[in-house]
């Protein structure tokens, strides 16, 4: 989740402006970049507990640590709560799952070398520390009340609000960690194509990162909980948007459902001002009874942007948003499989011909299928393996397309392999945990940490 945004802090003078804001992310294709973002737990190496942001063990000596390699500090409270390098950032999650916000890449290969080098940064520092981290889908051992808070303000108040729309929306914040990747374009016709593509294949992701079997060290029915649990979490701020495929969508159409998606606060004079709940279109007009007569800025709407919680996110670019976090290859896998669908025109074409028949009760069937059965849900006349495969194929070629080369003369579909393997075995990475589980592992659920970390 983001910190507050770094946007001119100026009136919205209408909302032509906040159109014009998402139509400002337009970018001509030689400046397409790659932006990939990733969520890990923490723990403490001899209890496995996750590390409070307090004590010499803690999170914020952790985030100090790190300042050894040039990460600045930022504060809240007079408390470091994230670092910033360059364009990336290092942030804290609601329960202090920490986060990588990658920079604006040219290439996966250069993502991969990005994200090996922030994990070597971190092991270097949690080892002085005697902590390690996981790469999950959601916190397979401690429960929900055993999580530690992080000080943050924005979280204090989705804390609050979160039990009033759902009943999950705390296991959201506090035991889910994802891998996103974050992809421009270069008009609002190509934007369309790709947000129509992405979300229509958005649970084949799912499917193949399908990677939190567990809940309170047990199994828990699915193969993506984290998944599942978007689906009881906020209904006005989640979902497939089915208008995402009706004719006519474009900036507007999106401007509008952001306009109805119900307020979280408004970050001011360095405070979080309260506004769960609150109407944004009434922000506008300046008729918040808790800010009277003050009208939102831009920065209020960068801001808002980040509290709508989709499949796939529009803010000045596009975010897929519906993988379980995992080890490095998988890391590096997800901008691929994006990227190779995406960033190449005859891909796309070819994406968008897999999908374009799909019925908005098939879209929905995969989406609620998928987070339980993963590859082996039945599609059609097939499963969502067979689905996979068809677009880990189209991936491949977008990339060997692309020519985008290492130094020993790979392209960037190297990276699909991991993918590969698992649709070829029909076993997603929560089948093979469960797997050990079951087997040498004895239902000894301390066993994911030893064996899995970073």
């Amino acid at each position: 989740m983001s910190g507050p945004s770094f946007v001119k802090d100026s009136p919205i003078a209408g909302r032509n402006e906040l159109v014009e804001y998402v139509a400002a992310g337009e970018k001509p294709k030689a400046a397409w970049r790659i932006g990939t973002e990733h969520e890990k737990f923490g723990f403490r190496l001899d209890d496995l507990r996750p590390p409070t942001w307090e004590g010499e063990r803690g999170i914020g000596v952790l985030l100090e640590g790190l300042t050894r390699f040039g990460w600045q500090r930022v504060e809240e409270d007079g408390k470091l709560i994230a670092l910033v390098r360059d364009d990336a950032s290092i942030t804290l999650e609601p329960a202090g799952q920490l986060e990588l916000s990658g920079a604006p890449l040219e290439t996966i290969h250069d993502t991969c070398c990005e994200v090996a080098c922030h994990l070597q940064e971190v092991k270097t520092v949690a080892d002085e520390l005697r902590l390690g981290f996981l790469g999950m889908g959601f916190q397979p051992k401690w429960r929900r009340d055993e999580m530690p808070w992080m000080p943050k303000g924005r979280y204090r108040i989705m804390r609050e609000y979160m039990p009033k729309v759902g009943s999950l929306g705390l296991d959201m914040m506090t035991r889910t960690c994802t891998v996103q990747v974050n992809l421009d374009y270069s008009s609002e016709a190509d934007m369309v194509k790709k947000f129509r593509v992405a979300l229509a294949l958005q649970p084949v992701a799912t499917a193949l990162f399908a990677d939190s079997p567990f809940t309170d060290g047990k199994p828990n029915g699915y193969q993506s909980y984290r998944s599942h649990i978007w689906t009881d979490t906020d209904p006005d701020r989640t979902g497939m948007l089915d208008f995402v495929f009706e004719d006519g969508f474009g900036y507007e159409r999106y401007v509008d459902y952001l306009l109805d998606v119900p307020m979280y606060f408004s970050y001011r004079g360095g405070n979080y001002i309260d506004l769960a709940g609150k109407s944004f279109r009434k922000f506008l007009a300046g008729e918040l009874a808790e800010l009277p007569g003050a009208k939102a800025t831009l920065r209020d709407w960068a801001d808002h942007t980040t509290t709508a919680f989709p499949e796939v996110r529009l803010k000045k670019y596009l975010e897929m948003r519906g993988a379980d976090g995992g080890p490095w290859n998988r890391l590096c896998a997800l901008p691929a499989f994006w990227v190779g669908l995406l960033y190449d025109g005859a891909a796309l074409d070819a994406a968008w011909d897999l999908v374009k028949d799909f019925t908005r009760e098939e879209r929905h069937a995969l989406r609620d299928g998928v987070p339980r059965h993963a590859l082996k849900l039945p599609f059609r006349h097939a499963r969502v393996r067979e689905l996979a495969i068809e677009a880990l194929k189209i991936s491949a070629h977008g990339l060997a397309r692309r020519a985008r080369r290492n130094r020993h003369g790979a392209d960037e579909a190297m990276f699909l392999d991991i993918l590969m393997q698992i649709a070829d075995a029909d076993q997603t990475p929560a089948e093979r945990k469960l797997e050990l589980f079951r087997g040498e592992w004895n239902g000894d659920i301390d066993r994911v940490f030893r064996e899995f970390a970073y």
